[in-house]
């Protein structure tokens, strides 16, 4: 009997000193990367608004995109991480693909210059790829495993993520949620909030802004919902609109001019051409302005979500630097504040609506999107983003921003598929 005692006694001191070993662990590494990533997401922050701010001052900046665009590519072949993008951030925690520290220099110069000379683009794609190389070299200094690693590297996401947007719930749970639909890794919740936390109050600390809206949500009624929910239909063909304009324009500017930097050259010039044809700088650059207008003084212009789709999948896919999430707000946001009156939903609302939909439907992350909403607009309209984001999920098919996401669940039916996302129904394996 007493030995039996002793045996159980020792079981639960292993188990202590292992759970405890594990919670020191990843404590360690969200501290260290939620440090690194506040610090140099500050940092990255301010150059991107001050590049803005620059842009707008200097209007003539925006001829200087071609050269700009040539820099860019050098600056990749210097560091040899051409070609390398938010899809290698998935395949590192997918396969334990190996990150290179360069990177991070790479996309941060590239995504300044792109918004400074008036490039259409956003800035998460910059912030996953910067996230999770710097969660990647934490885990490298603390010797993690294979297994391990990949972890750090959400971890890095999210708190990189959380540095720009102050968006710390939704930033932990895009993360642990982005790489393979229809699994949420749970081990790595603990370190990626806390991360995410750290830096949020570093990057809020060194002044940098949450961004948040004021909107007011309608009446919880049956008629609303069903508008509601007629509209998420609408979101979910834009989205896929969105996602598949960038990555036909990918395709076609990839075959048609293989030298990268052709390539460049002719797409900033593009750029400066579809500038002059619409007469406004509304489209260069992230559009958070635009964005603003349409949520809180609803108002936009009736084509400008197809518009901004074109700018950013002509600067994409010509090789700047930038993401694709900031994008989808502005097409989402616009859309919404012109599809929505028509069936009797407050433009401003139905604006917000649609920032949180076609961002649902482009990540096919409807749990992480209805987190969104409510860091964004508060939680006052959580049930129609909640209905909208679902309905947006499903009828947005297969398709999304990053290649390397997997889809584990069908969309349809409680059966395993394990595809990538643009490949199901695709006849690609």
């Amino acid at each position: 009997m007493h030995t039996n005692f002793d045996a159980k006694l020792l079981q639960w001191k292993e188990r202590v000193i292992l759970y405890s070993r594990s919670l020191f662990k990843w404590l360690a590494v969200a501290a260290i990367a939620g440090i690194a990533c506040g610090l140099v997401g500050t940092l990255f922050h301010k150059g991107v608004e001050y590049a803005t701010e620059l842009r707008l001052a200097y209007p003539w900046v925006l001829y200087c995109l071609p050269l700009a665009g040539l820099v860019i590519v050098g600056v990749y072949k210097l560091t040899k991480t051409e070609g390398q993008g938010t899809n290698d951030i998935i395949e590192a925690v997918h396969q334990g693909k190996k990150l290179s520290i360069l990177l991070l220099p790479a996309i941060f110069v590239g995504t300044v210059l792109t918004h400074l000379c008036g490039g259409s683009a956003g800035r998460e794609g910059a912030a996953l790829q910067m996230g999770g190389t710097l969660g990647f070299q934490t885990g490298r200094l603390l010797r993690l495993d294979d297994q391990d690693m990949r972890i750090a590297t959400m971890v890095g996401m999210a708190a990189f993520f959380t540095a720009l947007f102050g968006t710390p719930l939704t930033a932990s749970v895009f993360a642990i949620v982005v790489i393979s639909i229809g699994v949420m890794y749970h081990v790595a919740l603990v370190p990626c909030l806390t991360a995410s936390l750290v830096s949020y109050w570093i990057s809020l600390g060194l002044g940098v802004k949450p961004t948040r809206f004021l909107v007011e949500a309608p009446p919880l009624q049956v008629g609303m919902l069903l508008r509601n929910a007629v509209l998420a239909v609408g979101f979910a063909l834009v989205s896929n609109l969105f996602c598949a304009a960038l990555h036909f324009f990918e395709d076609r500017m990839r075959k048609s001019i293989p030298n990268p930097w052709l390539r460049v050259l002719v797409g900033g010039c593009g750029v400066i051409l579809l500038t002059l044809v619409c007469g406004t700088r509304d489209y260069n650059g992230a559009g958070m302005d635009v964005i603003s207008a349409a949520i809180q003084e609803g108002q936009a212009s009736p084509f400008a979500f197809l518009l901004k789709i074109i700018f950013t999948a002509l600067t994409l896919s010509a090789g700047f630097r930038g993401g694709e999430v900031v994008p989808s707000f502005f097409v989402g946001a616009t859309f919404g504040c012109v599809a929505g009156p028509i069936l009797g939903v407050p433009p401003g609302f139905a604006a917000a609506l649609g920032l949180v939909c076609v961002f649902c439907g482009a990540t096919n992350c409807p749990l992480a999107s209805i987190f969104l909403s409510i860091e964004l607009f508060g939680d006052a309209g959580m049930l129609y983003f909640a209905l909208a984001c679902g309905i947006s999920y499903v009828l947005s098919g297969y398709s999304g921003l990053y290649s390397s996401q997997t889809i584990m669940y069908s969309k349809l039916k409680a059966q395993y598929i394990h595809v990538h996302t643009n490949a199901y129904h695709a006849e690609k394996k």
